[in-house]
């Protein structure tokens, strides 16, 4: 059947459902409906298969144009050139809520740059901004500069646990463990061979059970270990925490004049700073 103009006075139900949200009986709600899916809004050319509950293409109805400014050649010919009034498939006026399901990696995925206006962007754990810019005006991502985490709190429900990150004049990595049952020597991951200065090394200990006076007796490059030596040749009990800088990369410039992060006066490429490439162009003052 084919209609020219359908009014329904109450509700529009297709396919097979029976939403309680939009009530039923005496409680149904007035210009409500409901869509079984998948349903798809736009040019019909642009989906092949069934790619989501609703999927959006481009607007492609030919009684939406509008009247466009006719060029010089428009007008020798006589055309009268039309337009579509909007590049857009979707705009929302209100607010947003996105309810991720697991069943796919990401509850949003965006191809393409994105602009945020007037607004604050909060987030627990933004991974990367790579590959596309990410650009906020007026607006701040993470203003104070700390970089932290934020997860549900691991033993007391209805609770959250937040934590920021050590923060120092350095590119640093560490490594920490036990010294124990007769050993007295520490072996430094094999990976710090090349990414590591060993003469930044430095190593704390903590002893247990006994007052050791454990020192390090010298720190083995070529051999990649750390040896302890005990007063009196008492058996070794510590834990052990060493951090050495990074040497891939060059040398931090701690502080430099300059208004941005774009006035920082080394490379660049080699940093991730929060509150300004996670939003490019902003800064954070």
């Amino acid at each position: 059947m084919k209609f020219g103009n359908i009014t329904i006075g109450k509700q529009l139900l297709v396919g097979w459902g029976l939403p309680k949200a939009l009530g039923k009986g005496k409680s149904q709600i007035r210009g409500s409906a409901y869509v079984e899916g998948p349903l798809q809004v736009g040019n019909d050319t642009q989906y092949n298969r069934v790619e989501a509950t609703v999927m959006i293409g481009e607007e492609d109805n030919d009684d939406a144009l509008v009247d466009s400014v006719p060029s010089v050649q428009d007008i020798e010919d006589g055309n009268d050139p039309k337009e579509r009034p909007s590049k857009l498939s979707l705009k929302v006026k209100g607010n947003v809520v996105i309810e991720g399901d697991d069943k796919t990696p990401d509850a949003l995925v965006v191809d393409g740059d994105q602009t945020i206006n007037n607004g604050n962007l909060h987030t627990s754990n933004l991974l990367a901004c790579t590959g596309q810019a990410c650009s906020w005006t007026n607006s701040t991502i993470n203003q104070q500069g700390w970089k932290g985490f934020d997860i549900k709190h691991p033993n007391k429900e209805k609770h959250r646990l937040r934590h920021v990150c050590v923060e120092g004049p350095e590119a640093a990595v560490y490594c920490r463990g036990r010294v124990c049952n007769g050993n007295n020597v520490i072996d430094l991951p094999p990976y710090w061979r090349g990414l590591v200065d060993y003469e930044s090394i430095t190593v704390q200990l903590t002893c247990l059970g006994s007052h050791q006076n454990v020192i390090v007796k010298r720190i083995s490059p070529i051999e990649d270990k750390v040896y302890l030596q005990s007063q009196g040749g008492m058996p070794v009990d510590c834990f052990y925490h060493i951090m050495a800088a990074r040497i891939d990369g060059e040398e931090l410039v701690v502080e430099y004049e300059g208004k941005t992060p774009a006035d920082y006066p080394g490379d660049p490429t080699q940093f991730s700073i929060s509150g300004y490439d996670y939003g490019r162009g902003v800064t954070n003052d």
